[in-house]
This record gives C-alpha cells, sequence and structure tokens, in this order.
C-alpha cells in the first residue's frame, strides 16, 4: 500500500514530550529514564493492553521480530541499545504491515519510504533517548495498514478508557482530539426547535424534532462543539410511494416556443408572508423529556463523540414528528435548516415537547457549529452556509449540490442523476415526506400535501427543461457572496449523480470571501471517503475542527493542502495542489478534422449522425443503460450510424485536464428541435480503478473502544480496459444562449453552440488518445424519444478546448 497522511502538524520535541506526559506515555518511571532498551520496552509495555501480567507481555513480545533473527522479547534482553533497524522492524509490524510482503528486516528503512511513512531523525544507527521519544511520539501519529493511527489503534483496545470520567476538557495529541470521553455514557436527548417558519399553512410556527448526542461530562459544565447533520432521510423514507411518482423518460423531446425572457423576469424573490407569533412560553427546563435508542449515523460523527463533541441529527420540515412540508432544497428548507444553529447560539426556542411549550436551551454548548455530511445532507450545509448564520464556524459539504438545476437539469434538458432516471424534485419530496409514516399526523396534512406536490410538479417544469422561477428559488450561487463559514468540500469526479459542477462553482465561487477554503476531490463516484486506508481523512477533518470549534492554534489551515486530488492512474495516490478548475490554466484547441481532434486548421467538412434506432436496439439500451454506454465508446456497429468520434494521435506525454473543457461546435438538426450530448473519453488500454471501492475488512474499523465500526474501503485496480469515460454535458439546441432563453431552431440551419463539460481532473498516460464523441440521446440521463432527427456538424468551425495542468 502507499500511505498518504496530510495531516501530521510538526511538532518541535519540547511539545512532543509535554503530549506525551498528557497521554501518559511518559510518566515519573520512565521520563527520566537513560537505558534506551529499557525506556522502550516501557513504551511497548503500555502499548500491548491485552496483558494483564509480565509473563503475557513477554509471550506477546516474542511474536514479534526485532531483526531476521531475534524476537522482539530476546532483543530487549539481550541488546544494550536500540537501533534504528529494530525500531522500525517493529514498528512496521505495530502498524500491521507484513514482513516478506510489505517489508524486508533487512531494511525497513526503504519500506517506509516507500509505504510513505513517517521516519523520526537521528544522528546515527542508535536511538538516543530523546531521539527514542521523537520517535515513539510521530510512530503514535503514524497511519498503520488499516488507516488510522497508531494512537487510534491503541484507542480501540482501549488505551484511552483510562481518561473516562476524569478530564474537564478535550485531551490533544498532534494537533487532534483523542478519544477520552466515554461514548456509551452518551446524553440522548430530544428537543422540539421553533423555526421561524409556517411551512404548512396551519397559523402556527413549525416545530422540529432534533436528536441530541453529547457527552455525559456536559452536566458537569463542560461546554462542547456540535456537529451537525440535516438529514430530510434520518426520520425514514417513502420508497414505495416515491417510486410511483417516477417519470417516464421514454418520451420524445418537444418543440419549446421561443421567448426573450431575461433573468429578470424568472428571478426568485422572499415572499413577505407575516409569521404566525411564536408560542408562548410555559416555562424553563434544563431537562429534556424524550429520547432515543439509535439515531440514523454518520460514522465520521461517530468518531468525534468519543473526542468531546456533541452531535446533533434533524430531518427537517416535513418529516416525522415535525410540522410542515417538503419542499426540495428552497428557502424553507434552508430555513429550517438553520434554525437548529440558531437554537445552538439562543436566537429561537425549543421545547421538551409539542404541546406543553416548556423552553429548553442548549446550555451546553460552546455555540460553534459545523455541518457534517454527503450528497442532500451536505446540500443542507451549504445552503445554510450561504445565510451566513452566526455560530456556524465551518461546513463539511461532501458530494453537494450547489444548484438545484445542475442536480436535476443541464443546458436546457431534463437531466437525471446518474442512475435515477425519471427522479425529479417532486419525487424526493415525496420519498423524504416522513410525516405519512404516522398516519394519524399525515391525515392532517394529507390535502395540504396533495396540494404541494402539485406545485413541484408545475414549478419543476419537466416539459421544457428550462431554468425559471422554480429553480432560481433553489439556486444557491446567488447567495455564494454571504458565507462567512470556512469551508471544506468534497467531492467525486465520477460522481454522476450530484455531478461535479455542483463544487466547482462552490470551489471558485467563494474565493473572494475572505473565508479558508479546502477540496478533496476523488476518484469515486457518490461516496463517502471517511473510511478508506489511503487517507488520513478522519485525521484531516479532525485537525480542522480541533481548530475551527475548539479554538485551536493547531496550524490546520496551513497544514491542510488546498487541494488534495487522487489519481485516476494507480491506487492509493492521493497528491497536493494549489488549486483547481482555474480560469488561469494553460488550454489545448484542438480542431475537429474527419475523425482526429488535431491542432492545426482543418479543411471545409460536414459530418452528419442520426439520433433514431431501431426498435429492437432502442429497447436494449432502454433497459441496459451500461450496454449503450459501452458500445457508444466502443463504437459498436449498432451505433455506428448515431454519433462522430474524435481521436487525438497518440500522445507522447502525460496530459492532465484540469477543469472545464469547452466545446465550440457549428451544428444543424433537420427538424426545429435537437439535443445534443458529449463525451470526453481516454482511448488506451490500461488497468484502471475499479468504479467502486473495495470492502478490505468488514467492521473491522472500530471508531474507538467497543464503539461503532465501519468497513475498511479502497479504491484497487480491475482488469486492463481499452476506455474510460472522463467527462460529459448536455445542450437543448433551442438553449444556445442560456438556459432560461429559448431561441427558434429551423431546420437545417447551421447554429453556433458553447457547450461547457463537467469539470473534472484527470491524467492520461503517455501512448493514450483524448477523444471527443458527440452523440443526441444520453439513455441514462435525457429523455428517450427515439426521434428521427439528423445532425449535421460543420467540422472546420468547430474546436474542442482542454484545459491543462501544467506540473
Amino acid at each position: 500500500m502507499k500511505n498518504n497522511q496530510f495531516a501530521i502538524r510538526p511538532t518541535d520535541f519540547k511539545d512532543q514530550l509535554t503530549e506525551l506526559k498528557e497521554i501518559k506515555f511518559l510518566d515519573r518511571d520512565n521520563e527520566s529514564e537513560t537505558d534506551t532498551i529499557k525506556l522502550w520496552k516501557s513504551f511497548l509495555s503500555k502499548s500491548f493492553l491485552e496483558a494483564q501480567t509480565s509473563s503475557v507481555l513477554e509471550e506477546k513480545l516474542q511474536t514479534y521480530m526485532a531483526t531476521s533473527d531475534m524476537n522482539l522479547d530476546e532483543y530487549l534482553d539481550s541488546a544494550t541499545n536500540v537501533t534504528v533497524e529494530a525500531f522500525y522492524n517493529v514498528a512496521l509490524q505495530l502498524l500491521k504491515f507484513n514482513p516478506d510482503v510489505d517489508f524486508s528486516f533487512d531494511n525497513p528503512l526503504a519500506a517506509m519510504k516507500k509505504i510513505q511513512l513517517f521516519v523520526a531523525d537521528h544522528q546515527a544507527a542508535i536511538f538516543s533517548t530523546d531521539e527514542l521519544k521523537s520517535a515513539w511520539y510521530w510512530l503514535l501519529a503514524t497511519h498503520n495498514k488499516i488507516g488510522q493511527t497508531f494512537v487510534d489503534s491503541l484507542a480501540t483496545k482501549g488505551y484511552f478508557t483510562q481518561f473516562y470520567g476524569k478530564v474537564t476538557k478535550p485531551l490533544l495529541f498532534n494537533g487532534k482530539t483523542l478519544p477520552v470521553f466515554d461514548p456509551h455514557q452518551l446524553i440522548r436527548e430530544v428537543v422540539y426547535v421553533e423555526s421561524p417558519q409556517d411551512s404548512d399553512h396551519d397559523g402556527k410556527r413549525d416545530l422540529l424534532k432534533a436528536e441530541i448526542l453529547r457527552p455525559r461530562e456536559t452536566e458537569q459544565g463542560l461546554k462542547v462543539p456540535v456537529l451537525y447533520t440535516a438529514s430530510p432521510y434520518n426520520q425514514g423514507t417513502n420508497d414505495e410511494t416515491g417510486e410511483k411518482l417516477t417519470h417516464n423518460v421514454n418520451v420524445p423531446l418537444a418543440h419549446k416556443q421561443p421567448n426573450n425572457l431575461k433573468y429578470s423576469d424568472i428571478e426568485y424573490h422572499d415572499s413577505e408572508t407575516p409569521l404566525p407569533r411564536p408560542r408562548t412560553i410555559n416555562g424553563q427546563t434544563k431537562q429534556a423529556e424524550e429520547t432515543f435508542s439509535r439515531e440514523s449515523s454518520y460514522t465520521l460523527n461517530d468518531y468525534f463523540l468519543a473526542r468531546g463533541f456533541a452531535v446533533i441529527y434533524m430531518a427537517g420540515i416535513g418529516t416525522k414528528d415535525s410540522d410542515g412540508l417538503r419542499t426540495t432544497g428552497d428557502s424553507e428548507e434552508t430555513t429550517s435548516t438553520v434554525s437548529i444553529i440558531k437554537w445552538l447560539t439562543g436566537q429561537v426556542p425549543a421545547f421538551t415537547n409539542r404541546t406543553d411549550n416548556i423552553q429548553i436551551k442548549a446550555w451546553w454548548t460552546n455555540q460553534k457549529v459545523a455541518m457534517t455530511g454527503r450528497s442532500y445532507l451536505g446540500t443542507m450545509a451549504t445552503a445554510a452556509a450561504t445565510t451566513g448564520v452566526t455560530g456556524l464556524k465551518t461546513v463539511i459539504s461532501e458530494a453537494a449540490i450547489s444548484n438545484w438545476y445542475d442536480y436535476y437539469r443541464d443546458g436546457g434538458l431534463v437531466i437525471a442523476p446518474g442512475g435515477f432516471p425519471g427522479e425529479d424534485a417532486d419525487v424526493l419530496a415525496e420519498e423524504t415526506f416522513s410525516r405519512r409514516l404516522q398516519p394519524g399526523d399525515f391525515n392532517k396534512v394529507k390535502d395540504d400535501w396533495n396540494e404541494q406536490i402539485k406545485s413541484i410538479y408545475q414549478g419543476e417544469d419537466r416539459n421544457t427543461g428550462d431554468y425559471n422561477t422554480f429553480w432560481d428559488a433553489r439556486n444557491y450561487h446567488k447567495d455564494f457572496k454571504n458565507i462567512t463559514a470556512d469551508v471544506f468540500m468534497v467531492h467525486g469526479l465520477n460522481d454522476w449523480n450530484v455531478k461535479p459542477r455542483n463544487v466547482e462553482r462552490l470551489w471558485n465561487g467563494i474565493k473572494h470571501n475572505g473565508v479558508t477554503q479546502k477540496i478533496i476531490l476523488h476518484q469515486g463516484q457518490h461516496i463517502y471517503i471517511n473510511a478508506f486506508r489511503s487517507i488520513d481523512y478522519n485525521d484531516i477533518i479532525n485537525l480542522w475542527l480541533t481548530h475551527e470549534l475548539l479554538g485551536i492554534e493547531n496550524q490546520a489551515k496551513e497544514i491542510i493542502p488546498n487541494v488534495i486530488i487522487q489519481d485516476n492512474t494507480k491506487p492509493e495516490n492521493w497528491t497536493a495542489y494549489k488549486d483547481w478548475s482555474s480560469d488561469e490554466n494553460k488550454q489545448i484547441k484542438y480542431n475537429l478534422s474527419a475523425d482526429k481532434l488535431v491542432t492545426e486548421t482543418t479543411p471545409t467538412l460536414t459530418k452528419s449522425f442520426a439520433d433514431k434506432l431501431a426498435d429492437d436496439t432502442f429497447a436494449l439500451y432502454r433497459d441496459h443503460n451500461d450496454a449503450w454506454e459501452h458500445d457508444l465508446i466502443a463504437s459498436d456497429d449498432k451505433l455506428s450510424k448515431n454519433h462522430l468520434t474524435f481521436k487525438t494521435d497518440i500522445l507522447d506525454k502525460d496530459l492532465i485536464i484540469d477543469g472545464k473543457t469547452k466545446i465550440n461546435l457549428s451544428v444543424s438538426s433537420n427538424e426545429d428541435i435537437g439535443l445534443l450530448s458529449f463525451q470526453l473519453i481516454d482511448y488506451g488500454t490500461a488497468k484502471r480503478l475499479n468504479v467502486s471501492p473495495s470492502i478490505l475488512g468488514k467492521n473491522n474499523l472500530a471508531e474507538t473502544y467497543d464503539w461503532r465500526e465501519d468497513n475498511l474501503r479502497e479504491f484497487t485496480s480491475g482488469p486492463a480496459t481499452p476506455f474510460k469515460m472522463i467527462t460529459k454535458g448536455h445542450l437543448n439546441l433551442q438553449n444556445r444562449e442560456n438556459n432560461y432563453k429559448v431561441d427558434e431552431l429551423k431546420p437545417n440551419v447551421f447554429y453556433n453552440i458553447n457547450v461547457e463539460l463537467q469539470p473534472t481532473f484527470y491524467k492520461l498516460l503517455q501512448g493514450h488518445q483524448l477523444g471527443l464523441i458527440v452523440y443526441a440521446t444520453d439513455f441514462g440521463m435525457t429523455v428517450r424519444g427515439n426521434q428521427n432527427i439528423k445532425y449535421t456538424v460543420q467540422l472546420d468551425n468547430s474546436s474542442l478546448l482542454v484545459p491543462v495542468h501544467l506540473n
């Protein structure tokens, strides 16, 4: 494997000693020890927590090798000094690496370098006592083979249980919090926050259920920060009723009536409907009346529950045990999301139940909040950040939507999130309307809900796919200027659910806000990466939140790179960069010739393709999108007349695409309708990362001692394949200017179009070819009308602009 650690904090020797004392590896018995063998043995004895007697410890030590011919117990009995070689032989074993597989006893330092593990400074082949202490410090901070620091692996064995009930503040090591709070003693309570809105129009402000987990020590006065996850799925979903609403995508593309709309014509403005008065408070208490047994948790949050953080889950308006109606991403949902933060900072009240109006305050918090979560959850974090709400210090937005139009639409077309043809805003609203799960409650709002679904359906406008007031109400870009919280983004470069445009526009949209922003781009699809082996994601976030929420000056903003990107050409390789998708990146202009992408001028030439398929072929691809995807890129005979493919010459050096590829095309349709789709392709046989990460260990990644586990995962290489899609894009030819203005499309008239593909960061290897496919129906995303439309491209007036990263 290859270890990538971005969160190791440079720490001077004086501070190393202080931290080793605080976590009790140095104590009265060994801090003045001058014999390195005795000192090392004391460190080891504290690490073998399962050994309750000296005899058992000796047995454990005998299972490790210090040299190629001497076990650790023998070495400690016979050696007079700790050699660097012996230390790292043992260190590699403590880090779960295997001799003869991962390293050689004859040269452990070579393995440390290859795996990218931290080696302490030393002046000779033998450690001094100070060097040994430092080496042990850095070993504790180093990742092992299953993706945990050695100190975290000791935590899973119970090392930090000795601190349970004895700490009055978080304990730090290498700038990060440690699991010194007993997660089995967490206080679990429910409160009902009064949100300043009435989304179900019943004349009362909406009450929203929040589930809280906080350390027992808060009862003794400890003030803790909060990790807040706004998850519309938290209280259950309506998969069956959502499925019934799913739309038919096997419909023809329709002609749209031209318009002369300006943005001001469709701009959304918040309504000024008067709010109902707040509830009359009938008393106050510090004691909640309701609890819960198990939340729908996120393992990253679980990780921090033992480290002195509280966690809150809230599903929002229109969910089980809460008031209101679902709206899918508009300002009503943002208001409900932000209301929890406002309660935590004392701006709105919460109650112990839904009827008595007994107020309960968040007296146990330090009023510093971070939002976490992926997909819809991360989307709500982004939405909350755009309000500039007080108390929100940072958001960790993973695979988050920044504009709902970019999720369900593209270029004036209805575009499905990858893997979910026919889903739309109304379907998602129904799926998350968990008030339906309580028939008694649902009966009160049934008629209102039916009208709400009709309203969402009308607003989303599947007939045109245009940007309108409905979508403008769900576009957070407009409010990027209000973001004052630091933003940590995580996104998959192969995420065709929440497509990369969503994160790229956030990344570039807040560069002048004066906030700190970080981004990690991985090679996955719509996934979490907090249980990956090759990157220290939990440590990165630990360093980040320790600074953001606890106010510790641990240099998190300087240590964590601005951009971390996973390599697409080989496993377990992550690289730090200064920026991503910069407008200052150099571009290579490729012109389109008969079947090539070339840099020289091309002669006048047109090429055509049709969209209509034979009925049996259409039926095959309609039911098997994966077969269509393969056959399109492979130029299968069944699709030979249905696309145009252009390729560069074989590359004589690696090419890194960094940002938004743009296509300029002169094109005509033989009808008054038309859609175009584009894919950028890496042609060249190579072993590529599998589409989904592999499970390396089932439930073997514990959060701390006897506390919730996760599956260890990693991207591994699959068998060699001849090609891979890099990115794609779409356009309705009637939306040539923008997504809300509709132009006429006259048959057989050439129009110039400009299309921006989804942003990416992708390395093409020497010997490969860059390819462009121009086609119409995208069986995985667009409507599928199988219409008899012919498209013609003027190649000499068409080009491809590829942004490149220069090393």
